[in-house]
């Protein structure tokens, strides 16, 4: 129950900080991606800000033997730049240009603007379950 609510926590304090930081608009993001036209530095911002939390979140890890709410760290290893990796990053970089939502903003649009956020959260869906099917 303790995760369950530590998960609730994290993701109402995202959701929040994602509407009222306005990138879950997704028309601020394409702005953003928009480098020649009528920039908007918005989420440059937005990414600094969040480099200072996790930071210390990061500081605080190294600290701790264990998770607080589990019984060991799951942290993925660092692997170098591989070939599905930098063609995931494109694809991934691509859905975000034109729809203008990432995997975040996408779910959190689902509570504020639900017809423009099924579309992406419905490809972002098939797209996993495309990439599970064919990597068996």
């Amino acid at each position: 129950m303790k995760r369950l609510l530590a998960a609730l926590a994290a993701g109402a304090i995202f959701g929040a900080g994602l509407a009222l930081s306005g990138m879950a608009d997704p028309q601020r993001v394409r702005a953003f991606l928009d480098l020649f036209g009528a920039w908007d530095p918005t989420l440059a911002f937005v990414m600094g800000g969040a480099l200072v939390p996790m930071a210390v979140a990061w500081a605080i890890q190294r600290r701790l033997a264990r998770p607080i709410f589990a019984d060991a760290f799951d942290l993925p290893p660092t692997r170098g730049i591989d070939r599905p990796l930098a063609v995931g990053a494109i694809i991934f970089g691509a859905g975000w240009g034109i729809s203008g939502l990432c995997p975040g903003p996408a779910i959190a649009g689902l509570a504020l603007a639900p017809s423009q956020a099924i579309v992406a959260v419905a490809a972002m869906g098939a797209g996993m379950v495309l990439h599970r099917l064919s990597s068996r």
